[in-house]
Order: structure tokens, then sequence, then C-alpha cells
């Protein structure tokens, strides 16, 4: 899951940040209205978190331009402000939830996946594909009931695949949502990644649909 954080307290961004990538979340920060509107509509996001009091261009403001982009990403406002008419004009602009500071970063976490679970049309928390299943709402993955264990990197590949399960996700995709930085060493490529995973849930689970990416399909439990 890939994070957009428009925080102009950069003490606060870092915490923030921190935290969600010890969540096996991907983030990158923008302190202003100006530089955080233009991420938003020039990369690929899985959800954004937008601060009202920004430098440059107002928070409100950067979301209505995203929503006039055509920009769908889910969007919580993340602000001081927790006046009615605040919250009003922020989802009026095209905010999906709003969240008052101070706050606790595990309810922070909670949301965020909520939006991203919801933006890909999934009701339940529990997703299911095969042997496997995946608890969106705590971001923990079982295989046969058991818990898996993954690195951060297969962990983003995965949760791409299951909450697109059944689609082709395209490889362009999976490599902008799940990389922080550069790669740095072959060892982390996208098929090296894939070919990890299918050693873990099973040969069959993953298909390659050559030329476009990858598609999670229901498998049993590798043999």
């Amino acid at each position: 899951m890939k994070v957009l954080l428009v925080e102009d307290d950069a003490p606060l961004a870092e915490m923030i940040a921190r935290a969600l990538r010890a969540e096996n979340f991907a983030v990158d920060i923008a302190a202003d209205g100006l530089d955080g509107q233009h991420m938003g509509e020039t990369e690929a996001y899985d959800v954004a978190v937008l601060d009202l009091g920004l430098p440059k261009v107002p928070g409100a403001t950067v979301l209505r331009a995203w929503r006039k982009a055509a920009r769908q990403l889910p969007v919580l406002i993340l602000t001081a402000r927790d006046g009615w008419t605040e919250k009003v004009d922020g989802f009026k602009a095209g905010a999906d939830d709003y969240l008052t500071k101070p706050f606790r970063v595990e309810e922070l976490i909670m949301r965020l996946r909520a939006l991203v679970r919801r933006s890909a049309g999934h009701a339940t928390p529990r997703i299911e594909c095969g042997a496997v299943s995946f608890d969106a709402q705590t971001g923990v993955f079982e295989l046969d009931g058991l818990p898996l264990k993954l690195t951060a990197l297969e962990w983003r590949v995965l949760e791409c695949l299951i909450l697109r399960k059944g689609v082709v996700v395209e490889r362009g995709d999976l490599t902008e949502k799940v990389y922080q930085g550069d790669v740095g060493t072959d060892s982390n490529s996208l098929e090296v990644i894939v070919a990890r995973l299918r050693r873990k849930i099973g040969r069959d689970a993953i298909e390659t649909v050559r030329g476009r990416g990858y598609r999670l399909t229901p498998s049993g439990p590798p043999r």
C-alpha cells in the first residue's frame, strides 16, 4: 500500500511515516500543499493523508484540485481543525474520512486500511483467495489458517494482489506501489519477490500474464 502524506509539521510527518513503514506501508511525504497537489496528480497512490492548514496551497484546495483532475484515491483529512464547519468543508471538497489531532497512530492505520479495502470493493475486512486469507483491518496474512511470515516487500506485493484478486495487476502498478525509494539489490526485484511468494503460498497461486503483470488465483498450499 502506497501512501501520500501531506503534512507540514516535519516531526509529526516523520513519526507518522515511521509508524506506517513499520506496518509495511510505502510512504511519500510532501511538506506543503503545492508539492502535495503535484504528487497526488502525477503519481499512483492507494490513499492520501492530507492536512488542511498547509503552506503555499491550503489542503482543501489541494483536494478539490485532485478531484477536478479525476484523481479517485481515498483521502483522509488529518488536522487540528475540529469544528463542524471545517469537517463539512472537507467532505464537500471530496474527503473520504476525517481525523483530528491529537490522535492515536493505531487509529490512523486502521482507518487507512479500511479506506483502501473499501475502495478496492471489499465490504468486509477478511479477504480470501484459495488457501490465502488477509485481514485488511490488522494486516495479517494466513495460509490455511496459520500466520504467514512475509518480508515487507512480499507483504506489499501480496496485499496488492489480494485486494484485486482474480484481476491482472500491471507490473508498473505493482512496482510503483510496492517500492519505497530505490530497490537496491537484485534480490528485491519484482520477479524474485513473486518467486519467493510462490514458494510460500503455492506455485500456481500467482499467475504470470505475459506482457502485463500478475494475477492472484485460488490455489492450494505449497507442496
